[in-house]
């Protein structure tokens, strides 16, 4: 008797307590149809998203699957199929300014990175807007998010100083696990200098001496930022993760089960490929149909006449750097499963990129330097792995060559550290909650990566100091927010009056709507301004200034402007400066010439 009593008490206080929580609700509903005041206070904000920026060290324009290439791809390219590619998007022509525009929004002269520390010329050493790592007149995007109520991630190479008050945790990043200097081994400390032999390293602010015993760069970086997001999920706090991959910058460095994925398919040739990646991004709609591919390097020869053990064997160099991007995009992939089980995915915004044109520059040679030198010994010594079997392994050092690089900058001209388009114009894929354009579709809106600061700030809900904290007025931000062009209401954030410009080691352009109008250095450039209508001729193939001198004057007045508005000081000293010495006299490039290279064995008839 007793536990049935018991029984029946309990149902009695639980029919109790359905019937004040239905009163309950029944009041909640009458309060909030009939107060005035309630609507806003019930309303609930939603839940702002994530960002991820991956970022590709020296990766290609047509390097990926979804803009044209043979590398398998899948992870980045399902990114293109649920959000958009950008087929008009601008960095800068080298590693550490992109970054330093990426992160301040301002422009590199301004925010001291108007030159790359390795190259800081003699009359540029000491002045503002040269020091060669993020200068303090600029508040980082990191700084802000972080301000707004964000945590802030960041893996890989940083490139932006390394003093205590310049490394990532003092920029505004709450977590990282960084490399400071522009590029090193994947697989240990160990740096190309024997007067700087190690990498620098931080994490979280500290230094460090060693690295995790299975240290793999683009694993690790991968690993760490997974451990990252989970210390701190379900806080509540939306996150801003930077993973500045090192891959695929040379030397390439790759595990033994990455580097025969595409044995022999390299021997065909650079022209061959480049062919192919065309055909398929004009199949794609990254290129309009006609499109020229950009005229081979002139001093490149045509790799048909090369003996089969030469295209072999540049070929293997190639199939490394492919494995090296399959690579990449298998970890990257790695992050996004861990967003999906987390829950994390649906409301992560991800933008994909390379930092400028691929590395067609032989960097290892440039530092080991000539015999007799401290560097060229150090360099015989701890990279002294050239057997191809070894290529990939600790101690080696491959790089592609201009060859491949033109391969991986189809259809452009040129590559990295130029401002040809092979060495500006990337790739961009944006996808998440904030893209409203069709799944999978191709804008070819004039974009730049300073635009990306404006637009995080704006989806963060925050915005761009005017004033620093010690009353000076902030440097102006020179991008343009993408926000109405990722909903749909614009098709580009620049009009035709709106311009680019640029200027790295003495070589400089500047983009107005179709043309543009660019300076090089000799043999790569005439020593004189060029004008292309980089809308119908991406290869920069025909220069018309001398047809439409109006148009190279009024571009003319657009650069000046630039350049004394944002503190500009050609260098007087350059990487460039003896290369004209160096190559052959720049000829045309005309297929078949000459005929005695090409001619077959004269069979006489029967």
């Amino acid at each position: 008797l007793i536990p049935t009593m018991a029984r029946n008490r309990r149902i009695v206080l639980a029919s109790a307590n359905v019937t004040r929580a239905s009163v309950a609700v029944i009041a909640g509903l009458h309060a909030a149809l009939f107060s005035a005041g309630t609507p806003a206070q019930a309303e609930v904000q939603p839940k702002r998203p994530n960002v991820v920026i991956i970022l590709g060290d020296d990766l290609g324009f047509a390097d990926l699957g979804s803009f044209g290439s043979e590398i398998k791809t899948p992870n980045l390219d399902a990114l293109a199929r649920e959000g958009v590619r950008f087929s008009n998007f601008y960095t800068h022509a080298s590693c550490s300014p992109t970054r330093s525009m990426l992160l301040s929004g301002v422009d590199t002269h301004l925010n001291g990175l108007g030159n790359m520390s390795e190259w800081t010329a003699p009359n540029q050493r000491g002045l503002v807007g040269y020091e060669g790592y993020l200068n303090k007149n600029v508040v980082t995007l990191p700084q802000l998010m972080k301000d707004a109520g964000y945590h802030t991630y960041m893996v890989g190479k940083w490139h932006l100083g390394k003093a205590p008050d310049r490394i990532p945790a003092a920029r505004g990043f709450e977590r990282d696990f960084s490399l400071l200097d522009g590029a090193g081994s994947y697989w240990d400390m160990w740096n190309f200098t024997g007067a700087s032999p190690k990498s620098t390293f931080t994490e979280d602010g500290r230094y460090l001496t060693e690295l995790p015993k299975d240290y793999y760069a683009t694993k690790t970086y991968t690993d760490k930022l997974i451990g990252f997001i989970d210390a701190n999920h379900g806080d509540g706090k939306p996150f801003f993760a930077y993973v500045a991959h090192q891959a695929p910058h040379d030397p390439y460095h790759l595990p033994k089960e990455w580097r025969n994925r595409h044995v022999g398919e390299y021997d065909k040739g650079w022209d061959a490929v480049r062919q192919e990646r065309l055909k398929r991004q004009i199949e794609l709609g990254i290129m309009p149909a006609g499109t020229q591919l950009a005229e081979r390097m002139y001093f490149l020869p045509d790799p048909v006449v090369l003996a089969p053990a030469s295209r072999a064997i540049l070929g293997r160099k190639m199939e490394l750097y492919a494995g090296l991007v399959e690579n990449l995009d298998h970890h990257v992939g790695r992050l996004i499963d861990h967003l999906k089980q987390i829950g994390e995915y649906d409301n992560t915004i991800f933008i994909v990129f390379g930092d400028n044109g691929a590395e067609g520059t032989d960097l290892f040679k440039m530092i080991a330097g000539t015999p007799g030198t401290l560097n060229y010994l150090f360099a015989s010594a701890r990279w002294s792995q050239t057997n191809p079997n070894a290529w990939g392994d600790p101690g080696s050092y491959v790089g592609y060559g201009p060859m491949w690089a033109q391969v991986s900058m189809t259809p452009f001209s040129q590559y990295k550290g130029w401002v040809a388009e092979g060495g500006v114009h990337n790739a961009l894929i944006v996808s998440g909650p904030v893209v409203q354009r069709p799944k999978g579709s191709i804008n070819q809106g004039l974009m730049h990566v300073a635009d990306i600061m404006p637009t995080l700030l704006s989806i963060a809900g925050t915005s761009y100091p005017q004033t620093s904290s010690d009353g000076k007025a902030m440097p102006p931000l020179i991008g343009k927010p993408w926000n109405d062009m990722l909903a749909g209401r614009a098709e580009s954030p620049r009009t035709d009056q709106d311009y680019l410009a640029w200027e790295i080691f003495g070589n400089r352009a500047v983009r107005q709507g179709e043309w543009k109008l660019r300076w090089q250095f000799k043999p790569y450039g005439t020593g004189e301004w060029e004008l292309y209508n980089v809308a119908t001729d991406p290869g920069e193939r025909m220069n018309v200034a001398a047809q439409n001198p109006e148009k190279v004057q009024a571009l003319l007045a657009v650069w000046d402007g630039y350049a004394k508005a944002n503190n500009v000081i050609l260098p007087s000293r350059g990487p460039f400066e003896t290369l004209y010495d160096q190559l052959p006299a720049r000829v045309p490039v005309d297929e078949g010439f000459p005929p005695l290279i090409y001619q077959r064995q004269f069979v006489p008839p029967q």
